[in-house]
């Protein structure tokens, strides 16, 4: 992380790789819009339409451009191919070329079909993130993966498409909801158990009730959860290496940490669950399943409870069968045939890939998750 020297209040965080990119984290960020979408004459903002307030504070530096805000459903109801479809076709009125920007401001379904509606056009054009949620800023709007829903799950239909740039604006997270902040930590925690132990180490030690836009804590959080993504990201960008031998590192696989689950229940749930709540409720399972199946210790799995449960995280379920979450997990992405695969823990900052894991681990690890 480097200190910007125009604005010392402002890290900015490389993304090195094919398409480079500058993830800036700070307060009142949208000076740098104009770098990042370059000389563009037209802009398409994509946002909720609960968000469209926000528009001329976010990309004020863009409004002497053409500026097209194209409103989204809230949540996950976005993320369809009707809607996909309707941007495109809102592109197409407004002829926008190769040379012109998506810039998306919302939480991570924006941020999702936004990117993808980017990714798909003339077969890509340029995006720019402007994360409005904690969960956006550490896992979405960083890493390149776009995507949109099906009948049949989660993220299914999409595409890797880096951004040109990433402005986490922390002053948006002042009028954030406390449960949707909450929620964000979700996966930062996460990142603390995969690659970051003081992660982990400041969520112990810290006040939950403390963290909020103003928090330095919160900042660093957000910074070293960027950071763990970017050095994933960076070395298999497309997620190739994943690997079944013990020990292996599993390349961006392990930013999946609790997420087969995870995805199981939003589904279950009708995606009314938050995703930062249901991934760790994924994790303390896939951390009950190393215990069984690889033999974590009992203290780190006991650990992902406290950590989870002292931001105000929920750490168990019981809202759908085994059987039919079960289901669900064998058609999820990270599935290799019929084979279930899972990203474990042999130890802190260690994941590596549990392949077919039994039935009877599988449905002990539940067990134990709704106890």
């Amino acid at each position: 992380m480097s200190e910007s020297t125009d604005h010392p209040a402002e890290s900015v965080l490389h993304v090195g790789g094919a398409s480079p990119y500058d993830v800036v984290v700070g307060h009142h960020l949208a000076h740098h819009l104009p770098d990042m979408v370059g000389d563009a004459a037209r802009i398409a903002v994509v946002c909720p339409e609960a968000l469209e307030h926000l528009v001329e504070d976010a990309v004020g530096p863009l409004l002497d451009r053409d500026v097209t805000v194209l409103a989204l459903p809230d949540g996950e109801e976005s993320k369809t191919a009707e809607v996909a479809v309707a941007c495109w076709e809102a592109l197409g009125e407004e002829g926008f070329t190769r040379s012109d920007v998506v810039v998306t401001l919302g939480g991570g379904a924006t941020t999702d079909v936004g990117g993808f509606v980017a990714a798909s056009w003339l077969r890509g054009v340029r995006v720019v993130h402007i994360p409005t949620t904690l969960l956006a800023m550490v896992d979405a709007a960083v890493g390149g993966k776009t995507g949109i829903n099906t009948s049949a799950g989660k993220n299914l239909v999409g595409a890797f498409h880096e951004p040109s740039g990433v402005l986490c604006d922390l002053a948006l997270l002042e009028s954030l909801p406390r449960d949707e902040l909450v929620a964000g930590l979700g996966e930062v925690v996460k990142c603390g158990f995969i690659a970051d132990p003081e992660i982990l180490r400041l969520v112990e030690e810290t006040d939950p009730e403390s963290l909020d836009a103003s928090s330095p804590v919160l900042r660093e959080l957000v910074e070293r959860a960027i950071q763990v993504k970017i050095d994933v990201v960076v070395a298999d960008l497309r997620e190739a290496g994943g690997s079944e031998l013990t020990g292996a590192h599993p390349g961006r696989e392990a930013l999946n940490y609790g997420h087969t689950l995870a995805h199981a229940i939003e589904r279950a749930e009708d995606y009314e669950i938050r995703h930062g709540e249901a991934v760790a409720i994924g994790c303390v399972y896939v951390a009950e399943l190393a215990h069984r199946a690889t033999g974590l210790s009992a203290e780190i799995v006991e650990r992902h409870r406290e950590a989870f449960s002292r931001v105000g995280l929920p750490t168990s379920y019981e809202g759908a069968s085994f059987e039919d979450l079960l289901a669900t997990m064998r058609v999820d992405k990270k599935s290799r045939g019929n084979q279930l695969r899972f990203v474990v823990l042999s130890d802190i900052g260690a994941p590596t890939v549990l392949a077919g894991p039994s039935e009877e681990d599988l449905r002990a690890a539940y067990e134990a998750v709704t106890a």
